[in-house]
């Protein structure tokens, strides 16, 4: 599945005002929700594991004490607020839950919130306001609680 069909995806469910969809292949497992207002979509792709991964293309893993990262679902750029000048959606030391927004990901002129999977606390912002980003990136380091 490529960015232009993700497009296609969210404008068809904006028209037939479709709010959270999932879609999983043998490649990749795709969620898309949108928000009650509407705003803007949180999509969230991740390949999906194959059985026996290779060596060379597994990531480093982190020690157990670094805390749970939270990564970059897409390739893009990284805005920490929602427009020039508004607080940052989330900050080092900042208490976070589930579903709460910690940035966006622009991509292909589409704005993509991108939403805590953990709750606990923000140790560690790991990219600068309007940087890129890469699919599997690590964003922020958050200690779960």
């Amino acid at each position: 599945m490529d960015l232009q069909q993700i497009e296609d995806l969210i404008r068809l469910m904006r028209k037939h005002r479709v709010g959270e969809i999932e879609y999983e292949n043998a490649d990749i497992k795709l969620a898309v929700r949108f928000h009650a207002s509407g705003v803007a979509p949180t999509v969230v792709a991740a390949p999906v594991a194959s059985a026996a991964p290779s060596p060379a293309a597994a990531p480093a893993a982190a020690p157990a004490s670094a805390g749970r990262m939270v990564k970059s679902p897409m390739v893009g750029t990284f805005y920490r607020a929602a427009k020039p000048g508004s607080p940052p959606f989330a900050s080092v030391g900042d208490r976070v839950s589930v579903g709460q927004p910690l940035c966006i990901i622009e991509a292909m002129k589409l704005m993509n919130e991108l939403e805590s999977d953990v709750t606990g606390v923000i140790e560690e912002i790991l990219v600068e306001n309007g940087q890129p980003v890469q699919f599997g990136q690590a964003l922020f380091r958050v200690r779960a609680d």
